[in-house]
Protein backbone atom coordinates (compact mmCIF):
# COMPACT_ATOMS: atom_id res chain seq x y z
CA UNK A 1 0.00 0.00 0.00
CA UNK A 2 1.29 3.31 -1.17
CA UNK A 3 1.47 6.09 1.47
CA UNK A 4 -0.46 8.80 2.19
CA UNK A 5 -3.30 7.10 0.85
CA UNK A 6 -4.84 8.91 -2.31
CA UNK A 7 -8.56 10.03 -1.44
CA UNK A 8 -8.81 13.24 -3.40
CA UNK A 9 -9.69 12.29 -6.62
CA UNK A 10 -12.03 15.26 -6.91
CA UNK A 11 -9.00 17.12 -7.14
CA UNK A 12 -7.50 15.46 -9.97
CA UNK A 13 -6.87 11.20 -10.42
CA UNK A 14 -3.76 9.54 -11.75
CA UNK A 15 -3.79 8.79 -15.53
CA UNK A 16 -4.81 5.03 -16.13
CA UNK A 17 -2.02 2.90 -17.85
CA UNK A 18 -3.77 2.67 -20.78
CA UNK A 19 -4.31 6.27 -21.16
CA UNK A 20 -0.46 7.08 -20.85
CA UNK A 21 0.21 4.07 -23.58
CA UNK A 22 -1.94 5.27 -26.47
CA UNK A 23 -0.77 8.96 -25.99
CA UNK A 24 3.23 8.11 -26.02
CA UNK A 25 3.32 7.69 -29.90
CA UNK A 26 2.35 11.53 -30.40
CA UNK A 27 4.73 12.77 -28.18
CA UNK A 28 7.61 11.09 -30.59
CA UNK A 29 6.67 9.15 -33.65
CA UNK A 30 3.41 10.60 -34.83
CA UNK A 31 3.55 14.07 -33.45
CA UNK A 32 2.45 15.88 -36.78
CA UNK A 33 -0.17 18.83 -36.38
CA UNK A 34 -3.83 17.94 -37.40
CA UNK A 35 -3.74 21.12 -39.20
CA UNK A 36 -1.01 20.23 -41.51
CA UNK A 37 -3.33 18.64 -44.24
CA UNK A 38 -0.57 18.46 -46.56
CA UNK A 39 1.49 15.17 -45.74
CA UNK A 40 1.36 11.72 -43.90
CA UNK A 41 2.55 13.58 -40.44
CA UNK A 42 -0.70 16.06 -40.15
CA UNK A 43 -3.02 13.18 -41.39
CA UNK A 44 -2.29 10.81 -38.84
CA UNK A 45 -2.89 13.59 -36.20
CA UNK A 46 -6.32 14.82 -37.62
CA UNK A 47 -7.26 10.98 -37.90
CA UNK A 48 -6.00 10.29 -34.23
CA UNK A 49 -8.14 13.88 -32.78
CA UNK A 50 -10.76 12.77 -34.75
CA UNK A 51 -10.98 9.45 -33.12
CA UNK A 52 -10.96 11.06 -30.05
CA UNK A 53 -13.72 13.51 -30.28
CA UNK A 54 -15.36 10.13 -31.31
CA UNK A 55 -15.02 8.50 -27.87
CA UNK A 56 -15.99 11.28 -26.24
CA UNK A 57 -19.32 12.11 -27.98
CA UNK A 58 -19.94 8.56 -27.76
CA UNK A 59 -19.67 8.79 -23.86
CA UNK A 60 -22.11 11.33 -24.11
CA UNK A 61 -24.76 10.65 -26.79
CA UNK A 62 -23.58 13.65 -29.30
CA UNK A 63 -21.88 14.03 -32.69
CA UNK A 64 -17.97 14.42 -33.30
CA UNK A 65 -18.30 17.51 -34.52
CA UNK A 66 -20.08 18.65 -31.54
CA UNK A 67 -17.45 18.35 -29.50
CA UNK A 68 -14.54 21.25 -29.00
CA UNK A 69 -11.34 20.63 -27.53
CA UNK A 70 -10.52 22.98 -24.65
CA UNK A 71 -7.46 23.10 -22.07
CA UNK A 72 -10.10 21.80 -19.23
CA UNK A 73 -13.40 21.99 -17.76
CA UNK A 74 -12.53 26.04 -16.88
CA UNK A 75 -11.99 26.87 -20.37
CA UNK A 76 -15.22 25.35 -21.49
CA UNK A 77 -16.85 26.91 -18.71
CA UNK A 78 -15.81 30.29 -20.15
CA UNK A 79 -16.93 29.62 -23.48
CA UNK A 80 -20.11 28.05 -22.86
CA UNK A 81 -21.28 31.30 -20.76
CA UNK A 82 -18.81 33.86 -22.34
CA UNK A 83 -19.56 33.03 -26.00
CA UNK A 84 -23.52 33.06 -25.39
CA UNK A 85 -24.00 36.11 -23.75
CA UNK A 86 -21.39 37.75 -26.52
CA UNK A 87 -23.56 36.40 -29.09
CA UNK A 88 -26.48 37.87 -27.49
CA UNK A 89 -25.37 40.75 -26.01
CA UNK A 90 -24.11 41.17 -22.62
CA UNK A 91 -26.04 44.09 -21.56
CA UNK A 92 -30.46 43.04 -21.46
CA UNK A 93 -29.64 39.63 -21.27
CA UNK A 94 -31.02 37.05 -18.04
CA UNK A 95 -29.24 33.72 -16.59
CA UNK A 96 -30.39 31.36 -14.39
CA UNK A 97 -27.84 29.45 -12.33
CA UNK A 98 -27.52 27.93 -9.10
CA UNK A 99 -25.60 29.03 -6.32
CA UNK A 100 -23.34 26.28 -5.36
CA UNK A 101 -22.01 25.84 -9.28
CA UNK A 102 -17.69 25.66 -9.48
CA UNK A 103 -15.75 29.15 -9.56
CA UNK A 104 -15.44 29.18 -13.04
CA UNK A 105 -19.62 29.28 -13.83
CA UNK A 106 -19.63 31.89 -10.71
CA UNK A 107 -16.63 33.68 -12.00
CA UNK A 108 -17.72 34.12 -15.70
CA UNK A 109 -21.10 35.30 -14.19
CA UNK A 110 -19.65 38.14 -12.42
CA UNK A 111 -17.63 39.10 -14.67
CA UNK A 112 -21.23 38.81 -17.19
CA UNK A 113 -22.74 40.97 -13.97
CA UNK A 114 -20.47 43.58 -15.02
CA UNK A 115 -21.50 43.87 -18.60
CA UNK A 116 -25.20 44.62 -17.97
CA UNK A 117 -26.03 41.16 -17.84
CA UNK A 118 -28.74 40.25 -14.70
CA UNK A 119 -28.11 36.75 -13.18
CA UNK A 120 -30.50 34.81 -10.73
CA UNK A 121 -28.50 32.62 -8.02
CA UNK A 122 -31.18 29.55 -7.19
CA UNK A 123 -30.84 28.03 -3.33
CA UNK A 124 -30.96 24.45 -2.88
CA UNK A 125 -32.21 22.54 0.15
CA UNK A 126 -30.21 21.20 2.78
CA UNK A 127 -29.20 18.00 0.82
CA UNK A 128 -27.92 20.74 -2.35
CA UNK A 129 -30.60 19.62 -4.48
CA UNK A 130 -32.40 22.00 -7.24
CA UNK A 131 -35.82 22.36 -7.62
CA UNK A 132 -36.90 22.14 -11.49
CA UNK A 133 -39.72 24.59 -11.15
CA UNK A 134 -37.70 26.89 -9.23
CA UNK A 135 -35.91 27.29 -12.66
CA UNK A 136 -39.15 27.32 -14.75
CA UNK A 137 -39.99 30.54 -12.34
CA UNK A 138 -36.91 32.12 -12.54
CA UNK A 139 -37.16 32.04 -16.64
CA UNK A 140 -37.88 35.85 -18.10
CA UNK A 141 -38.70 36.99 -21.29
CA UNK A 142 -35.02 38.14 -21.47
CA UNK A 143 -33.35 34.64 -20.29
CA UNK A 144 -30.80 33.40 -22.39
CA UNK A 145 -29.42 30.63 -20.56
CA UNK A 146 -29.67 28.03 -17.70
CA UNK A 147 -26.16 26.74 -16.07
CA UNK A 148 -26.65 23.78 -13.46
CA UNK A 149 -23.81 21.66 -13.09
CA UNK A 150 -24.24 18.16 -13.49
CA UNK A 151 -22.99 17.04 -10.26
CA UNK A 152 -21.15 19.04 -7.00
CA UNK A 153 -18.05 18.75 -6.71
CA UNK A 154 -18.21 18.76 -2.86
CA UNK A 155 -21.19 17.26 -1.83
CA UNK A 156 -21.77 15.16 -5.09
CA UNK A 157 -24.95 15.84 -5.16
CA UNK A 158 -26.77 15.23 -8.54
CA UNK A 159 -29.47 17.72 -9.82
CA UNK A 160 -32.20 16.40 -12.06
CA UNK A 161 -30.50 17.20 -15.50
CA UNK A 162 -33.74 15.83 -17.82
CA UNK A 163 -36.06 17.59 -15.93
CA UNK A 164 -34.40 21.05 -16.15
CA UNK A 165 -33.42 20.35 -19.37
CA UNK A 166 -37.10 19.96 -20.46
CA UNK A 167 -37.48 23.30 -18.74
CA UNK A 168 -34.98 25.44 -20.40
CA UNK A 169 -36.56 23.47 -23.71
CA UNK A 170 -39.54 24.57 -23.06
CA UNK A 171 -39.00 27.61 -22.75
CA UNK A 172 -36.80 28.44 -25.65
CA UNK A 173 -33.35 28.79 -23.68
CA UNK A 174 -30.20 27.06 -24.01
CA UNK A 175 -28.92 24.44 -20.77
CA UNK A 176 -25.65 24.80 -19.86
CA UNK A 177 -23.91 22.13 -17.17
CA UNK A 178 -21.01 21.77 -15.89
CA UNK A 179 -20.28 18.00 -15.75
CA UNK A 180 -16.43 18.23 -15.13
CA UNK A 181 -16.85 15.56 -12.13
CA UNK A 182 -19.80 13.97 -13.95
CA UNK A 183 -18.43 12.95 -16.82
CA UNK A 184 -17.37 9.87 -17.11
CA UNK A 185 -19.01 8.75 -13.92
CA UNK A 186 -22.67 8.62 -14.68
CA UNK A 187 -24.42 7.92 -17.34
CA UNK A 188 -25.33 11.23 -19.30
CA UNK A 189 -27.39 12.21 -22.76
CA UNK A 190 -27.21 14.99 -24.02
CA UNK A 191 -30.47 14.31 -26.77
CA UNK A 192 -32.55 13.03 -24.05
CA UNK A 193 -31.76 15.53 -21.21
CA UNK A 194 -31.85 17.88 -23.83
CA UNK A 195 -28.50 19.96 -22.74
CA UNK A 196 -27.07 21.99 -25.30
CA UNK A 197 -23.48 22.91 -23.60
CA UNK A 198 -21.62 20.68 -21.68
CA UNK A 199 -18.35 21.23 -19.84
CA UNK A 200 -15.93 18.21 -19.55
CA UNK A 201 -12.17 17.67 -18.57
CA UNK A 202 -9.98 15.05 -18.69
CA UNK A 203 -7.85 14.40 -15.28
CA UNK A 204 -11.05 13.80 -13.53
CA UNK A 205 -11.70 10.60 -15.56
CA UNK A 206 -7.52 9.07 -15.61
CA UNK A 207 -7.09 11.06 -18.29
CA UNK A 208 -4.31 13.85 -18.76
CA UNK A 209 -4.02 17.54 -16.95
CA UNK A 210 -4.47 20.35 -19.78
CA UNK A 211 -7.08 18.93 -22.10
CA UNK A 212 -10.63 19.21 -21.69
CA UNK A 213 -13.71 20.08 -24.53
CA UNK A 214 -16.96 21.49 -24.63
CA UNK A 215 -20.23 19.55 -26.22
CA UNK A 216 -21.48 22.72 -28.61
CA UNK A 217 -24.97 21.60 -30.15
CA UNK A 218 -25.21 21.74 -34.22
CA UNK A 219 -28.60 21.61 -34.24
CA UNK A 220 -32.00 21.89 -32.65
CA UNK A 221 -31.03 24.30 -31.73
CA UNK A 222 -27.64 25.06 -33.20
CA UNK A 223 -25.78 26.96 -30.40
CA UNK A 224 -24.13 30.09 -31.38
CA UNK A 225 -20.71 31.19 -29.54
CA UNK A 226 -18.44 34.07 -29.80
CA UNK A 227 -14.98 33.02 -29.81
CA UNK A 228 -13.12 33.57 -26.93
CA UNK A 229 -9.96 32.81 -28.28
CA UNK A 230 -8.29 33.82 -31.54
CA UNK A 231 -5.62 33.71 -33.83
CA UNK A 232 -5.86 30.52 -36.73
CA UNK A 233 -9.96 29.95 -36.34
CA UNK A 234 -9.12 26.08 -34.86
CA UNK A 235 -12.25 24.07 -33.22
CA UNK A 236 -14.71 25.55 -35.68
CA UNK A 237 -13.11 29.09 -34.94
CA UNK A 238 -14.32 28.67 -31.72
CA UNK A 239 -10.77 28.11 -30.02
CA UNK A 240 -8.07 29.12 -32.12
CA UNK A 241 -4.34 27.27 -31.15
CA UNK A 242 -2.76 24.51 -32.32
CA UNK A 243 -4.45 21.06 -30.83
CA UNK A 244 -2.88 19.39 -27.71
CA UNK A 245 -2.56 16.34 -29.70
CA UNK A 246 -1.52 13.98 -26.97
CA UNK A 247 -4.05 15.19 -24.90
CA UNK A 248 -6.52 14.83 -27.11
CA UNK A 249 -5.68 11.54 -27.51
CA UNK A 250 -5.29 10.80 -23.61
CA UNK A 251 -8.95 12.27 -23.42
CA UNK A 252 -10.40 10.32 -26.15
CA UNK A 253 -8.81 6.94 -24.54
CA UNK A 254 -10.02 7.76 -20.55
CA UNK A 255 -13.56 8.72 -22.49
CA UNK A 256 -13.81 4.99 -23.92
CA UNK A 257 -12.41 3.05 -21.13
CA UNK A 258 -15.15 5.06 -18.89
CA UNK A 259 -17.91 3.97 -21.29
CA UNK A 260 -16.27 -0.03 -20.51
CA UNK A 261 -15.95 0.47 -17.16
CA UNK A 262 -18.69 2.97 -15.53
CA UNK A 263 -21.24 0.26 -13.86
CA UNK A 264 -18.55 -1.77 -12.57
CA UNK A 265 -16.18 0.95 -11.08
CA UNK A 266 -19.58 2.79 -9.82
CA UNK A 267 -20.89 0.12 -7.93
CA UNK A 268 -17.07 -0.96 -6.60
CA UNK A 269 -16.39 2.72 -5.70
CA UNK A 270 -20.08 2.97 -3.80
CA UNK A 271 -19.41 -0.13 -2.39
CA UNK A 272 -16.01 1.38 -1.05
CA UNK A 273 -17.26 4.62 -0.18
CA UNK A 274 -20.32 2.99 1.93
CA UNK A 275 -17.66 0.98 3.87
CA UNK A 276 -15.61 3.79 4.78
CA UNK A 277 -18.82 5.63 6.27
CA UNK A 278 -19.94 2.57 7.86
CA UNK A 279 -16.72 2.17 9.75
CA UNK A 280 -16.53 5.97 10.84
CA UNK A 281 -20.07 6.44 11.96
CA UNK A 282 -20.78 3.62 14.46
CA UNK A 283 -17.82 4.63 16.50
CA UNK A 284 -17.33 8.13 16.56
CA UNK A 285 -20.37 10.76 17.23
CA UNK A 286 -21.37 13.98 16.16
CA UNK A 287 -20.39 13.35 12.01
CA UNK A 288 -22.52 14.66 9.67
CA UNK A 289 -22.66 13.27 6.12
CA UNK A 290 -23.58 16.01 3.42
CA UNK A 291 -25.12 16.08 -0.03
CA UNK A 292 -28.10 14.09 -0.91
CA UNK A 293 -27.26 10.17 -0.32
CA UNK A 294 -29.13 8.82 -3.10
CA UNK A 295 -28.76 10.88 -5.93
CA UNK A 296 -25.17 11.20 -5.49
CA UNK A 297 -22.09 10.93 -7.44
CA UNK A 298 -20.60 6.88 -6.30
CA UNK A 299 -17.25 8.49 -5.56
CA UNK A 300 -18.28 11.20 -3.07
CA UNK A 301 -18.44 11.32 0.98
CA UNK A 302 -18.38 14.56 2.51
CA UNK A 303 -18.54 14.47 6.47
CA UNK A 304 -18.92 17.14 8.93
CA UNK A 305 -16.61 16.33 12.17
CA UNK A 306 -18.09 18.87 14.78
CA UNK A 307 -15.54 19.87 17.40
CA UNK A 308 -12.41 19.69 14.85
CA UNK A 309 -11.60 21.78 12.37
CA UNK A 310 -10.56 20.56 8.80
CA UNK A 311 -7.34 21.92 8.88
CA UNK A 312 -6.12 20.52 12.37
CA UNK A 313 -7.09 17.32 10.93
CA UNK A 314 -5.80 17.68 7.61
CA UNK A 315 -2.38 18.75 9.27
CA UNK A 316 -2.67 15.34 11.77
CA UNK A 317 -3.62 13.00 8.75
CA UNK A 318 -0.19 12.47 7.27
CA UNK A 319 -0.62 9.27 5.67
CA UNK A 320 -4.26 10.39 4.14
CA UNK A 321 -4.52 13.12 0.96
CA UNK A 322 -7.39 14.51 1.35
CA UNK A 323 -8.84 17.96 1.09
CA UNK A 324 -11.59 20.28 2.92
CA UNK A 325 -13.48 21.43 0.09
CA UNK A 326 -13.10 22.30 -3.66
CA UNK A 327 -9.39 22.25 -4.33
CA UNK A 328 -9.90 25.15 -6.52
CA UNK A 329 -10.20 27.55 -3.07
CA UNK A 330 -8.30 25.27 -0.96
CA UNK A 331 -5.19 26.62 0.97
CA UNK A 332 -7.55 29.61 2.42
CA UNK A 333 -9.87 27.56 4.88
CA UNK A 334 -12.38 29.87 4.55
CA UNK A 335 -16.14 28.20 4.65
CA UNK A 336 -17.52 26.48 1.76
CA UNK A 337 -19.97 28.33 -0.54
CA UNK A 338 -21.63 25.02 -1.40
CA UNK A 339 -21.83 23.94 2.36
CA UNK A 340 -23.08 27.45 3.71
CA UNK A 341 -26.08 26.84 0.84
CA UNK A 342 -26.80 23.92 2.48
CA UNK A 343 -27.65 25.14 5.34
CA UNK A 344 -24.43 24.71 7.71
CA UNK A 345 -22.74 27.21 10.16
CA UNK A 346 -19.79 28.48 9.47
CA UNK A 347 -17.68 26.89 12.07
CA UNK A 348 -19.29 23.37 10.35
CA UNK A 349 -18.32 24.03 7.19
CA UNK A 350 -14.55 24.72 8.58
CA UNK A 351 -14.84 21.11 9.95
CA UNK A 352 -15.94 19.52 6.88
CA UNK A 353 -13.95 16.82 4.52
CA UNK A 354 -14.53 15.81 1.22
CA UNK A 355 -13.05 12.23 0.55
CA UNK A 356 -13.09 11.17 -2.99
CA UNK A 357 -12.55 7.94 -4.15
CA UNK A 358 -11.14 6.35 -7.08
CA UNK A 359 -10.49 3.27 -9.81
CA UNK A 360 -7.63 2.61 -7.98
CA UNK A 361 -8.56 2.96 -4.57
CA UNK A 362 -8.79 -0.74 -2.43
CA UNK A 363 -10.73 -2.06 0.17
CA UNK A 364 -6.83 -2.19 2.10
CA UNK A 365 -6.44 1.46 1.76
CA UNK A 366 -10.17 2.39 3.15
CA UNK A 367 -9.97 0.52 6.38
CA UNK A 368 -6.43 2.16 6.92
CA UNK A 369 -7.90 5.76 5.98
CA UNK A 370 -10.74 5.28 8.31
CA UNK A 371 -8.61 4.18 10.85
CA UNK A 372 -6.49 6.96 10.38
CA UNK A 373 -9.66 9.57 10.60
CA UNK A 374 -11.17 8.03 13.67
CA UNK A 375 -7.73 8.12 15.63
CA UNK A 376 -7.48 11.70 14.40
CA UNK A 377 -10.69 12.94 15.78
CA UNK A 378 -10.65 11.16 19.03
CA UNK A 379 -7.12 12.34 19.71
CA UNK A 380 -8.03 16.61 18.30
CA UNK A 381 -11.79 16.39 20.02
CA UNK A 382 -9.71 15.13 23.38
CA UNK A 383 -8.17 18.77 23.64
CA UNK A 384 -11.74 20.53 22.91
CA UNK A 385 -13.16 21.54 25.98
CA UNK A 386 -16.15 22.27 24.47
CA UNK A 387 -16.71 18.90 23.32
CA UNK A 388 -15.80 17.48 26.58
CA UNK A 389 -18.62 20.00 27.82
CA UNK A 390 -21.63 18.22 25.81
CA UNK A 391 -20.10 15.19 26.58
CA UNK A 392 -20.98 15.98 30.41
CA UNK A 393 -24.37 17.39 28.98
CA UNK A 394 -25.25 14.41 27.05
CA UNK A 395 -23.92 11.92 29.94
CA UNK A 396 -26.11 14.12 32.67
CA UNK A 397 -29.10 13.84 30.89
Amino acid sequence: MRLPVYLDHHATTPCDPKVVEAMLPFFTERFGNPASRSHRYGWEAEEAVQHAREEIAGLIGARAKEILFMSGATEANNLAIKGVLEDHGYAGSHVVACVTEHASVLDPLAYAEGRGTAVTYLPVDAAGRIDPEQVRDAIRENTVLVTVMAANNEIGTIPPLDALGRVARERGVLFHTDAAQAFGKIPIDVDAMRIDLLSLSGHKIYGPKGIGALYARRREPRVRLEAQIHGGGHERKMRSGTLNVPGAVGLGRAAAIARERMETDASRIAGLRDRFYMKIMPVLDRVRRNGDPEKSLPNTLSLTFDYVEAEALLMDLEDVAITPASACSSGSFRPSHVLLAIGLGVEQALSTIRFGLGRFTTEEEIDFAAEKVIEAVRRLRSWSPLYEEERGKRAGA
